[in-house]
């Protein structure tokens, strides 16, 4: 179990102007913000970030949404981070998603579900380092 994890506010959240809200909700569920940016991707980024997806057939899509605009990139804190994140989040299908839950209130469909979430400590390591360095951290 690990106290921190990795999240992203995706473009079409972004832009459809959500941020906010979402930042509330992740607030309000008792997590921490130790890192915050907004950043944007380029596709040769993006591909990086989601090489573990290169040979499914979602892959370019993935890659060309993901570099479509700005997206706001977080580590969080709090005790037993990723799996209590991943229920904040809800199912990766919004129609699927419990209500309540970040993609049932702002998730368009599942190609456009607002925000991603770590799925494992050592992923939100990985990912986290990806987007700060050490002294971006707290």
């Amino acid at each position: 179990m690990s106290n921190t994890t990795f999240t992203m506010i995706k473009p079409d959240a972004f832009a459809n102007g959500h941020s906010g809200a979402i930042l509330d909700k992740i607030i309000k569920a008792g997590f921490r913000i130790t890192a915050l940016k907004l950043t944007s991707l380029s596709a040769e980024k993006a591909g990086a970030f989601y090489a573990i997806h290169k040979e499914r057939p979602f892959y370019g899509e993935l890659v060309s949404f993901m570099s479509s605009g700005p997206l706001i990139a977080a580590i969080l804190e709090k005790e037993n981070a990723v799996e209590d994140f991943r229920k904040l989040i809800g199912a990766t299908d919004p129609a699927k998603a419990d209500a309540g839950t970040i993609r049932k209130l702002f998730a368009e469909n599942v190609g456009r579900n607002a925000i991603h979430g770590s799925d494992s400590n050592e992923n939100a390591q990985i990912e986290g380092s990806f987007f700060f360095s050490a002294l971006e951290k707290l």
